[in-house]
């Protein structure tokens, strides 16, 4: 059960981590002729729903509050 709860503290700082670090995005948009090409790169920073940060912060509790009943 050791291991559950390592698992539920790790999904709870994975939750918070998602609410806060922004997860970077690269398009590249181009034309190709012949050798030469024109393009352009955008880069974009995402974050992650705060719906399923939630998720991830609720299972992981749920995860430790199991872990610990079981030990007990």
């Amino acid at each position: 059960m050791r291991g559950l709860f390592w698992i539920g503290v790790l999904f709870v700082v994975l939750g918070i981590a998602s609410l806060v670090v922004p997860i970077p995005h690269t398009e590249h948009s181009g034309v190709k002729v012949g050798g030469s090409s024109i393009g352009i790169e955008t880069r974009h920073d995402e974050k992650v729903s705060p719906i399923i940060s939630a998720v991830l912060i609720a299972a992981g509790a749920a995860m430790m509050i199991a872990a610990r009943k079981a030990v007990s």
